[in-house]
């Protein structure tokens, strides 16, 4: 039996993704295969098929770094035939066959169960955004950030893990600050839970080192000048979670904020994060996202509709999270 899969290939110095027909023997090792329901589109997978980052490291390869379905096959004792299975990063899209298909082969120590609460659509319309979301919701509380603290800093509100994040503190109760560059969907993000919008364009821009204490936390997935100046307006015991470079790798920062005001810049990977970490987030996310805020987040593509969608990210034009019906 074959199946329909988005295959990057490197014929010369550019990546070209084309939508293929495999079969079982083109898939790699693991001892779970699933029958492919859902993907989705991250920044990351946007990077890996623009070949900017060099994220993809072997071709051929079938990009996507999220796949949500149901057990086909398993030799593994942790995973029945007709169980509901997700995997988000590991080596998906860089080493191994990722999400952009119809079926896959894993190794069960990559996969987690799909909360009950949640469908496989739902659990990839969170995907690994909304999962590092949640990773860094939790690194704001283990510093000690809670309700109380005062507020939240969201930046790329827009985005996927911003939109996912603004759901998620508000719900717990946060007052939350959404700094966006497209404040026509102001709306949006209110709907999602957002207290305040403010303009990316003040904190885009280099910036003093120290500045007016205006948060308590931070969920940053921009990076750059943005995460400098973050970094700059966190209050005493603040605590900034980093996550993402949308703007840039750079970080041009001091010492100030970190010794005079004890501020923690913690940082967040979902990519390896042990499987226990990754068990209490997606728990978390099964508890706490309400599931009306997650589906105005949501816009569902088809395989061939990907390489365009993941262009458009890097212009600005993706809102909240699509998810990839890869049967459509």
């Amino acid at each position: 039996m074959t199946f329909k899969a988005l295959l990057a290939t490197r014929p010369d110095k550019e990546i070209s993704v084309n939508l293929v027909e495999l079969s079982d023997a083109d898939l790699m090792p693991g001892d779970v295969t699933i029958d492919v329901d859902y993907s989705t589109v991250n920044y990351k997978d946007a990077l890996a098929l623009s070949g900017k980052a060099g994220i993809i490291q072997k071709f051929p390869l079938i990009p996507g770094i999220d796949l949500a379905g149901t057990v086909r096959q398993s030799s593994n004792p942790g995973f029945a035939v007709g169980e509901r299975v997700l995997v988000n990063g590991w080596g998906l899209s860089q080493t191994h066959h990722g999400g952009y298909a119809q079926r896959a082969r894993v190794g069960g120590d990559w996969l987690v169960k799909v909360p009950d609460t949640f469908s496989t659509r739902d659990a990839m319309a969170i995907g690994t955004a909304g999962y590092t979301a949640m990773l860094c919701v939790m690194a704001l509380e283990h510093g000690g950030i809670n309700p109380s603290r005062g507020d939240i800093l969201v930046t790329g509100a827009n985005g996927g893990v911003g939109s996912i994040a603004i759901a998620i503190l508000s719900g717990l109760g946060y007052r939350v600050i959404a700094s966006t560059g497209r404040p026509d969907e102001a709306e949006y993000l209110r709907a999602l839970g957002a207290a305040e919008i403010i303009d990316r364009g003040t904190l885009s821009e280099p910036g003093a080192p120290i500045a007016r204490e205006r948060w308590a936390g931070v969920v940053d997935s921009v990076g750059s000048h943005t995460l400098a100046n973050a970094i700059a307006q966190t209050g005493y015991l603040g605590v900034v979670a980093a996550c993402g470079l949308a703007q840039g790798t750079d970080l041009v920062t001091t010492v100030l904020p970190f010794i005079l005001r004890n501020v923690t810049l913690a940082g967040i990977d979902s990519v390896n994060a042990p499987q226990a970490v990754r068990e209490t987030a997606w728990g978390r996310l099964g508890r706490e996202l309400d599931p009306a805020k997650l589906a105005r987040t949501v816009t569902t593509i088809g395989l061939a509709d990907v390489p365009g969608v993941a262009a458009g990210m890097f212009e600005g034009k993706v809102q909240g999270r699509t998810v990839v019906d890869v049967n459509a």
